[in-house]
């Protein structure tokens, strides 16, 4: 039977790709105050700068490819049961070919309804004003706006509860509910971190590398496909 390796991926992973990250270090992103364009009060305020907002971001995707980070973790699935839970909106998971997905915060190439959290719809274009489901209702981008319920949380608390191996990579574990799910891990789960600016503070030195997401996942694939966990 497999173990299980639970990845928690955030901005860092992505940005190898050439993804843009969250917000720049003057807390603008793409020259946008947050609340502007990933708030609910903002998309109400300017609903078409919002749109045009993730228009922009959803046209990058068609641009970028999964590097090796992505890959190795494509890779390891033929040795461990692995789930991805992941802050990233962007799809180059799924383009690298892991399996199990857990968007917390939305995928980009969907939308849905501003009435409603469920009725999901596959989106590969631009997303604009009069764009409408069967009811009539305008759609919005199937992202998870601060202020917004993260409605895939309980799903990922239930999958880090069953991790034998737990893998930080990419994310400052900053943003909640999100970073809150190491809390849940067992107690027998051995914990891994990679991310270069992260300041260490979950798991053993030398479990914790400090490096881009590509060369940790490569020291990491080493250490995973060895055994010496």
């Amino acid at each position: 039977m497999k173990k299980k390796l639970v990845v928690f991926s955030g901005a860092g992973i992505s940005a190898e790709s050439g993804v843009k990250t969250f917000r720049d270090s003057n807390g603008l992103w793409e020259n946008h105050k947050i609340e502007e364009v990933a708030s609910p009060e903002g998309f109400a305020r300017d609903p078409k700068k919002v749109l045009d907002f993730y228009n922009a971001r959803r046209r990058q995707l068609k641009e970028v490819r999964p590097n090796e980070a992505h890959l190795i973790l494509a890779e390891l699935e033929a040795y461990f049961d692995v789930t991805i839970i992941t802050q990233n909106v962007d799809d180059l998971h799924e383009k690298a070919g892991s399996n199990t997905i857990i968007h917390l915060h939305g995928e980009l190439k969907k939308a849905r309804p501003v009435n409603s959290d469920s009725q999901i719809i596959p989106w590969e274009d631009d997303l604009n004003l009069g764009d409408v489901n069967f009811e009539g209702i305008q759609l919005r981008p199937h992202i998870v706006w601060f202020g917004e319920v993260v409605t895939e949380m309980e799903k990922a608390i239930v999958v880090a509860e069953t991790a034998d191996v737990f893998l930080v990579v990419g994310t400052s574990m900053q943003v909640y509910p999100a970073a809150g799910l190491i809390q849940y891990i067992p107690k027998h789960c051995k914990v891994f971190v990679i991310d270069p600016d992260l300041e260490n503070r979950f798991t053993q030195k030398e479990n914790f590398f400090q490096t881009s997401a590509t060369e940790g996942m490569r020291k990491l694939k080493t250490i995973l496909l060895k055994e010496e966990y």
